[in-house]
């Protein structure tokens, strides 16, 4: 039916056991100010240009999620391929979720320098490339070469931050990266508009060249790491030469493998073919049978990209389905909320996109003060307020009345991010300060890469949600064009998407209160921070 390609506009972000160190149960930290000891990522006093550079690197990554979308008509005007636009946003995601996991054991194994520096050249590449595109096809193709680096970019700046900063500063620096996350994501299409119109679309990716060619030279000057060598958990330390770093690259390629056939079942399920067709169900087997030998070859590796411990700690395990549940939800406003004020409300796409803009405003509010909770009630406790919070502000939408006024769905909006606020930040913050460096990259990547595949699963399930209803609508109507649908059918499509969005919300409640330890086992700083002292202490 003709109203599936609905789908293709909406569519687009315990114990410890193992663990060196103390468990500080206590969850307030280590008081901050102590001598800089060598060994730590970067004296207190040059974090500035640093944390410039992970700001930097963040607005590069979320801005090139969505900056392409308002383009699109002058980039098939000029290149042509209007079947296959949509991988322009399918490659990117793709390619940033599946090397998730990759670059934080490499950030693990190698030092997160390395990485970021890595990762910001392939992506600056990426972006020469695309705007040197001379077909749809090749800048599909550089679009994922952007991915490849935008992957690294995420997960290595969230860790980074989180070995600048010990536990009582770190709510500061997150929020920064929340704001400027979210911002970026809603300036992008506006600003990818502007240039397109106003300019060539092609200056949509040479914009990235000098500010990512900033971030590159602060990170080269002015981050600091310690030895590489010394950078393995104290279970690991043995007495004599230290072991050269091994690299699980069949288990990288089997992740990749099976990260690419599960998603592009997701993401094309439902727009390039029927979500029981053959294609689907060959990538769905694909995806089950590559799980199965990436398993295989995960148990065996004597350093595996994804290890065991991730799923077995109950604390990671909490967080890491949590997180999948907040990128399930977070499809509802970041992907139906505009379609809606501009088809419900009638509004134009830059007043919509202020609609949405209101949860960025008290999202990185209450991220920043969230750690004035957590030290009283504990991590656990403020993410669940926070989604309790979320999941009444989520059952509340589809109360709003219709036709209604833009203040009410934006009243809702701020009230969304001031609760989300609470919940994802303590529970990043959290979960990165119950591990040692040495498994910091690994545990923030898993995090990352489980909000990753909720945002494409969400975006499979409530886009058939939608079209579901809109399909409903069209035959009662004896309608042929998904054009002639009315306002109120759209309304009633997005109010079943949110009811979607609060049960995703319910399950992160229940995960958190059946799963995830009341008091998180917290390490001290000095257990968390300097990967030399695991090795002595051992």
């Amino acid at each position: 039916m003709e109203c599936c390609s609905i789908h293709a506009s909406w569519s687009p972000g315990g114990n410890v056991s193992g663990t060196a160190g103390r468990a500080d149960r206590t969850e307030d930290g280590a008081t901050p100010g102590g001598p800089h000891r060598p060994g730590t990522p970067a004296a207190p006093r040059g974090r500035g240009p640093v944390v410039a550079a992970l700001m930097t690197g963040m607005a590069l990554a979320a801005l090139d999620g969505t900056i392409v979308s308002t383009a699109v008509p002058q980039i098939v005007g000029d290149l042509g391929g209007l079947s296959v636009f949509s991988w322009l946003f399918s490659g990117y995601l793709l390619a940033v979720t599946v090397t998730l996991p990759v670059y934080g054991k490499l950030s693990d194994t190698f030092g997160r320098k390395p990485v970021l520096i890595a990762g910001i050249v392939l992506f600056l590449t990426g972006s020469l490339l695309c705007a040197a595109a001379w077909s749809m096809e090749s800048l599909i193709a550089f679009r994922i070469v952007q991915g490849l680096g935008g992957g690294a970019l995420q997960g290595t700046v969230q860790t980074i931050a989180a070995d600048l900063y010990p536990l009582k500063e770190r709510p500061r620096i997150q929020a920064r990266l929340s704001t400027v996350w979210a911002a970026s994501s809603v300036a992008g299409p506006a600003l990818g508009g502007l240039l397109a119109g106003y300019a060539d679309w092609r200056w949509i990716f040479l914009v990235n060249l000098p500010v990512g060619g900033v971030a590159l030279w602060l990170i080269v000057r002015h981050l600091a790491e310690p030895d590489r060598a010394g950078a393995r958990p104290a279970a690991d330390a043995r007495p004599g030469p230290r072991a050269r770093a091994r690299v699980d690259w069949p288990g990288a390629l089997a992740i990749f493998a099976t990260g690419t056939s599960l998603l592009t079942a997701l993401v094309q399920g439902g727009v390039a073919w029927p979500w029981l067709s053959a294609p689907s169900l060959a990538l769905f087997a694909g995806a089950a049978a590559l799980t199965a030998v990436t398993v295989l070859i995960e148990r065996r590796a004597a350093e595996p990209i994804i290890p065991g411990w991730v799923w077995r700690r109950r604390t990671i395990a909490a967080v890491n389905l949590s997180l999948g549940a907040l990128g399930l939800l977070m499809v509802a406003p970041t992907v139906f909320l505009p379609t809606y004020a501009q088809s419900v409300l009638g509004l134009g796409p830059i007043a919509a996109g202020f609609v949405l803009s209101a949860m960025t405003l008290s999202w990185p509010i209450t991220a920043a003060l969230s750690n004035r909770v957590y030290n009283r009630i504990g991590f656990r406790l403020t993410a669940v307020t926070g989604m309790t919070l979320a999941v009444l502000v989520l059952l509340a939408f589809p109360l709003l009345p219709h036709p209604g006024e833009p203040w009410q769905p934006a009243l809702l909006m701020l009230l969304l991010g001031a609760a989300l606020g609470l919940f994802q930040l303590p529970l990043i913050v959290g979960v990165q300060s119950t591990v040692p460096w040495a498994e910091r990259g690994t545990t923030t990547a898993s995090v990352l890469f489980c909000r990753q595949v909720g945002q494409s699963v969400g975006a499979a399930v409530f886009g058939a949600v939608a079209n579901a209803v809109l399909s409903t609508r069209l035959t009662e109507g004896g309608l042929d064009d998904p054009a002639a649908l009315t306002p109120a059918a759209v309304d009633t499509a997005v109010e079943y998407v949110f009811a979607g969005a609060a049960a995703a919300g319910a399950l992160a409640l229940a995960v958190l209160l059946t799963l995830a330890p009341r008091r998180f086992p917290v390490l001290t700083d000095d257990d968390r921070t300097t990967p030399d002292d695991h090795l002595r202490a051992a």
